[in-house]
């Protein structure tokens, strides 16, 4: 997406958030809801006030607001992926964006839900994130980092703490026989910090687990020009063995001003989740609702808009809810098998 497209698109994010929107983007709920059943008021987990995840749930608020009859919703500004799904499993939010990774260890009870597992299901798919290794060109040039393992001995930011982002890169370091407490110098930076200690020469490198073209890498191209770490065809093998949900990806040439050539690397699918509890009716409202206005969901996140189709549920890491299931088989689209609950 062109830099005028994304100043557009930007500028639609906060209209939407500033005016329309001003009654669907709020700050965490309080307390835990207790009621049982379907509420008529619905809480949505979305991220930090600078993510896309965040305008998005006001995005999804609007039109339950507008077009499920009964029913009110507003977005909770959160800590995103990890957070939003233990604010579902405490009752205190109704549906959750997140990242793949972070549904699908959630609903198997691994990694950070070892000890406490969240069997929601997927209402949509969204977009995929890319997993976006970043150095800047002059790092590069002086350090040269050809593929994802020469990172070794560099001074590399995994994300904020307890982030999707964070859960990502372990789970990349997991696979590829890499410890993040010895192979690098660690920082735990969110995506402004980390380009800034780019910018300040503090780390070498960071990652960013983000739709393509997002605003704060494009930001920091603007200053200076960027890398993009590839992953090289033997790492793309063994993380993509090692968790189904990652997809080996290409970021083309020119996605990035700064970034010429093609670059290899992971993607993983962002999805809405809902609590396994939530009746088919209720999901089958939302699903109907939220599909049939994907348009308006694509002026918060232009470069999502081709992603936002019924077909791409058959990327959900974790079983679809039936209300999609059976609004998506009225749509004429064939459910996997083994997405269904």
């Amino acid at each position: 997406m062109g830099r005028q497209r994304r100043r557009t698109a930007l500028g639609i994010t906060a209209g939407l958030c500033l005016t329309v929107l001003a009654t669907s983007c709020t700050q965490p709920a309080d307390a835990a809801r207790e009621d049982e059943g379907d509420r008529s008021s619905l809480s949505i987990a979305t991220g930090t006030t600078g993510g896309i995840y965040y305008p998005l749930g006001g995005a999804m608020a609007e039109i339950i607001n507008r077009d499920v009859e009964g029913v009110s919703a507003s977005a909770e500004a959160t800590g995103a992926s990890v957070e939003n799904l233990r604010l579902m499993a405490g009752n205190e939010s109704d549906l959750a964006i997140t990242q793949g990774d972070v549904a699908y260890q959630a609903y198997h009870g691994e990694g950070e839900f070892a000890d406490s597992p969240v069997r929601a299901q997927a209402l949509m798919v969204l977009y995929p994130n890319v997993y976006h290794a970043v150095s800047l060109r002059s790092v590069h040039r002086e350090q040269r980092l050809d593929c994802f393992g020469d990172i070794k001995g560099k001074r590399f930011s995994v994300g904020a703490p307890g982030s999707g982002n964070e859960l990502a890169t372990n789970l990349v370091f997991e696979a590829l026989g890499m410890s993040p407490d010895a192979d690098i110098t660690r920082q735990r930076y969110a995506y402004a910090e980390t380009a800034r200690a780019l910018r300040e020469g503090q780390v070498d490198a960071g990652s960013w687990v983000v739709g393509e073209g997002h605003g704060s890498l494009r930001e920091l191209e603007a200053t200076d020009p960027i890398h993009l770490i590839p992953m090289c065809e033997d790492e793309l093998a063994k993380v993509t063995g090692e968790h189904p949900f990652y997809t080996p990806h290409t970021v083309r040439g020119g996605t990035y001003s700064t970034v010429e050539e093609d670059v290899d690397t992971l993607a993983l699918w962002n999805v809405l989740s809902v609590p396994e509890d939530m009746s088919e009716e209720r999901g089958y409202e939302l699903a109907s609702a939220l599909y049939g206005n994907t348009d308006f969901l694509g002026q918060v996140y232009e470069g999502g808009i081709e992603y936002l189709v019924l077909e791409t549920l058959e990327h959900s890491p974790v079983p679809l809810h039936p209300g999609v299931i059976r609004y998506a088989e009225e749509q004429g689209v064939t459910v996997p098998d083994e997405l269904r609950p």
